[in-house]
């Protein structure tokens, strides 16, 4: 695996990011084997797959063209990208998704556009809209930003900042943190009476107002979570999956004492409800050389594949639910190289899980294949090798046991202990009624033998 770095030029003369890429070789990163890009870029680059050959490509906008640039992965050459006479904003929100089965906010298993956003320059008046598949109209999911009479708001960004520092925009990270099915998200909020910003969780729920009913959910701001409401100062925070159990925990970024210190803290995620859920990764099957025959490549995790599944909840109903791997990659986007897919309550099979992945231009049929019955609680890592025939694509699937698993086995050795305890006294108690017998027929008189 290789590294993409951004830096700014180290006397400032200009607000442009220069980048190196830094060359993996198979378990080790050596710092002297690096490339040192020969353009300069107006905003933070996007990873992604821009011709389908599973290598990934730098996306962005150069110093030598005021159109998007393509760097091709492989032979680094430049190329042009969007054919365009407007001009790209900065910072500029850019992803590399698929538009037509992706990330869903209301788990109907299609694309949801969420937008947060500031109604004033100084952002007093914050607010989230969503956007649904195949629409035009934004709707509000969260306006309310009040608590205990004070009210918060998203971050501005300040472009007039110190040398040394970088702007971030207003940002989401999205995961389910409660297992729900249904997305959470983490933003980082200021208190706009004051100067304390910290980092909150947005759960999300169903819609209880007349504004987002055309969205059928809202976020609700969860003020007091135990542990983040403690953190001050806050700039970044994101899911992680510390323990690797498939429960996504909490990574918060904050200013140290000095304002060029930072710390990071790491929130375990103490969700008791025995949900379920399914953990995906794609990768990209290539090798660093010839793939030796007989032999299946692995690769690394990928940008791009999309993630889709169907099953029954626990009610009953047809319940879909879909991701994006790795979609975005500039201003701390933090992304998981996995996607934890919450299931719910329902502990039934997924009835089918499809996997997708980018496909060169002018190549019709799309690059899926199709999983039955997929264990909740398991981890699926999905081979896509060969590229261009996905009914040979493999999948390895590791279970991770839930806390019901183990709950059953102390019952099952409780039970069983439990029979042997009155199995054991019983035949105790058999065994002294008959030594009692036996004692009282040896003392036993018989007049017949007289």
């Amino acid at each position: 695996m290789d590294v993409l770095l951004t830096y700014l030029p180290q006397n400032h003369a200009s607000s442009e990011l220069g980048a190196v890429i830094f060359w993996g070789q198979n378990q080790t990163l050596d710092p002297n084997n690096m490339t040192m890009l020969n353009r300069t870029f107006q905003d933070e680059p996007l990873i992604m797959d821009f011709n389908g050959d599973l290598i990934p490509d730098v996306f962005g906008i150069t110093n030598e063209s005021s159109q998007p640039q393509i760097l091709l992965g492989g032979n680094l050459s430049w190329h042009p990208a969007l054919p365009t006479k407007s001009k790209m904003r900065i910072p500029h929100s850019h992803a590399f998704i698929d538009l037509t089965e992706d990330f869903t906010a209301d788990g109907d298993g299609r694309m949801d556009h969420l937008l947060p956003g500031c109604e004033d320059q100084n952002c007093q008046r914050s607010a989230i809209y969503l956007a649904g598949s195949g629409t035009k109209q934004w709707v509000p999911v969260l306006q309310d930003f009040s608590n205990k009479g004070t009210i918060w708001g998203f971050v501005p960004l300040v472009q007039e900042q110190r040398a040394a520092q970088i702007p971030i925009p207003i940002t989401l990270h999205i995961g389910d943190y409660n297992m729900d099915g249904y997305p959470d998200a983490l933003a980082i909020l200021k208190n706009t009476s004051g100067s304390n910003q910290q980092a909150f969780l947005l759960e999300n729920v169903p819609c209880n107002n007349a504004s987002c009913e055309g969205a059928h959910r809202m976020l609700k701001v969860y003020w007091e979570l135990a542990g983040l409401s403690q953190i001050r100062d806050a700039v970044v925070a994101a899911f992680f999956d510390i323990y690797e159990d498939g429960i996504l925990d909490i990574v918060v970024l904050s200013k140290g004492y000095m304002n060029n210190d930072f710390a990071i803290h790491a929130l375990k995620n103490n969700f008791e409800a025995d949900a379920y859920f399914v953990k995906v990764i794609v990768l990209s099957g290539l090798c660093s050389n010839d793939c030796p025959r007989k032999i299946t490549p692995f690769g690394v995790n990928q940008p791009g594949p999309y993630i889709m599944y169907t099953t029954v909840d626990a009610n009953g109903y047809l319940k879909n639910g879909s991701a994006g791997q790795l979609s975005q990659s500039a201003h701390l986007a933090l992304q998981l190289p996995y996607n934890v897919l919450g299931l719910g309550r329902s502990a039934n099979f997924l009835d089918h899980l499809y996997v997708g992945i980018p496909r060169p231009s002018g190549e019709k049929s799309p690059r899926k294949q199709e999983w039955t019955a997929i264990i909740p609680n398991s981890q699926l890592i999905v081979i896509p090798y060969p590229h261009d025939v996905p009914r040979s694509w493999s999948a390895k699937l590791y279970l991770t046991p839930s806390n019901i698993v183990l709950l059953t086995a102390v019952a099952l050795v409780g039970v069983c202990a439990l029979i042997l305890a009155v199995i054991g006294v019983l035949h105790w108690q058999e065994k002294k009624a008959d030594d009692r017998e036996k004692r009282q027929e040896a003392h036993r008189f018989h007049f017949d033998a007289m």
